[in-house]
């Protein structure tokens, strides 16, 4: 792999000692029972899935590289114009793939959010609306993605590829909501919202696992994700395999190593160093696992994601969302509007910047087309195949209309409108192609499009059900929901 100019030098140590006894004791999904779960969610009203021509016709099936960054801003990437940081190695994804510059998640919090990734569906379909609570409530209450829900795993893994989910899990701590009961072969991390970078045995919380079985280590907890990134890249070079590296990173607690915050001697306040040297180990190990793939001859023929769980909080971890307006658990561009870059070497153009709406919904049916997978099968799915928009046929923008609901605080965007209701004040209408800090409600000036969207988001809506479960309100976000 080419080195990028900065002052990461590339060059990693010998990757240790690796666990033995790795466990692959998941509960395999058939494809009947697949297309059950898929069909078992509510349908009406759902987008369904644009049919598109086959990725290739050379039969090749990509390696999926799902890279998930943990609370990261709109603005903490060299490549989304930050100054005081250095991430050259998801630069270069941007450098050489796709960077989309409205990019959505799903809700501002971290396990909804995830909870419509790993489904193609919006959360609100199935009831995981908000945060699952403390580990201790997720252990003793029904709390998780619901199992009436296929993951993207369990349809990857139907069509014969390798599964694995490395990093935080936030869907649920119980067995049944175990990554290897959810189409995972292997996992390697933590089943809570946050974790230690440096105590493996996190009693608040819950222990690094492999599999089932708890993991010891006084390893920096980013790097040894990165590690174990190497390791399933490498023993998995023979086959398709989907990977997704849930970095817990930057996320608080805020830690990291003497020789990480040592990079940034030039960023004054103590948190914002923190935070970049957190960014730069998770850089690092995106770099490794770019390097692996380079030295496997597998790199250009892995479709990778790198995308942000939610948007930065300028306070507890001094994450950067500008222009964007506010943050974290938020309904604003700056708490849904992400860092969204695609990138696949063999089959996608190179250095394209993109500023039509895609969301994390579009991940899977994405990836599932690109793994030869007939989305015919998957039509409940809200997400789009982006293919043809990665591939740069002229089509309309991959979505016409985008959704947000969080208990009384919801949101809707449709074109360059955007509707926001954030309890209890009164609706706010924004006209993001002149005003993408929200700065200026138009609502008053512009009722006929305030009633247009409201009518649209009212039509979505009918097709969700009521929360499944509640846990408590998150400080100064105006909903109900936790950020842990």
């Amino acid at each position: 792999m080419s080195k990028p100019d900065s002052h990461i030098e590339g060059v990693y140590g010998p990757e240790g000692a690796r666990q033995a006894n790795r466990r692959t004791d998941s509960t395999r999904i058939g494809r009947r029972d697949f297309l059950i779960a898929l069909a078992s969610a509510t349908a009406a009203g759902c987008a369904g899935v644009h049919r598109a021509a086959p990725w290739t016709s050379s039969g090749v099936r990509p390696n999926i590289l799902l890279i998930f960054v943990d609370d990261l801003g709109y603005a903490d990437l060299g490549c989304q114009g930050a100054g005081d940081l250095k991430t050259p190695y998801i630069d270069s994804l941007a450098r050489t793939g796709i960077r989309f510059t409205s990019g959505y998640v799903t809700a501002p919090l971290c396990s909804p959010s995830r909870a419509a990734l790993m489904t193609g569906r919006y959360q609100q379909r199935f009831g995981h609306e908000y945060n699952t609570g403390n580990i201790q409530r997720q252990q003793t209450e029904d709390i998780g993605l619901p199992l009436s829900q296929a993951t993207l795993a369990d349809a990857l893994k139907n069509h014969g590829y390798a599964t694995g989910v490395i990093g935080k899990w936030h869907l649920g701590a119980q067995d049944k909501f175990h990554p290897q009961r959810r189409g995972f072969d292997e996992f390697f991390g933590f089943l809570g919202g946050g974790h230690s970078y440096f105590e493996w045995d996190d009693s608040r919380r819950t222990p690094i696992l492999r599999g089932i079985e708890i993991v010891r280590g006084d390893e920096y907890l980013t790097d040894a994700f990165s590690r174990e990134a190497v390791d399933f890249v490498h023993r998995h070079k023979d086959r398709p395999f989907f990977l997704y590296l849930s970095y817990n990173a930057v996320h608080t607690p805020m830690q990291a190593p003497q020789e990480y915050l040592d990079r940034f001697p030039g960023i004054p306040d103590p948190t914002r160093r923190t935070m970049a040297a957190m960014l730069s180990a998770l850089d690092d190990g995106v770099g490794r696992v770019l390097q692996a793939l380079q030295e496997d001859g597998t790199e250009k023929d892995t479709l990778i994601f790198c995308i942000s769980d939610n948007g930065g909080t300028a306070g507890p971890n001094a994450s950067v969302n500008q222009p964007l307006r506010s943050g974290k658990g938020h309904m604003y561009e700056g708490g849904i509007r992400v860092p969204f870059i695609v990138r696949w070497p063999r089959m996608l153009p190179a250095g394209i910047v993109v500023d039509s709406p895609v969301s994390t919904l579009d991940v899977f049916p994405t990836a599932f087309a690109a793994a030869g997978g007939a989305l015919d099968e998957c039509s409940s799915l809200d997400g789009v195949d982006l293919s043809p928009y990665l591939k740069g046929d002229v089509m309309p923008p991959p979505h016409q209309s985008l959704f947000w609901r969080m208990g009384a605080n919801s949101a809707a965007r449709k074109g360059d409108w955007k509707l926001v209701k954030a309890a209890p004040g009164k609706p706010e209408l924004y006209d993001l192609s002149a005003d993408i800090a929200e700065a200026h409600d138009v609502a008053q000036a512009r009722p006929d499009i305030l009633r247009e969207l409201e009518g649209e988001y009212s039509r979505w809506n009918a097709a969700n059900v009521e929360p499944a479960w509640h846990v408590l309100r998150l400080s100064g976000a105006g909903a109900r929901g936790t950020a842990r």
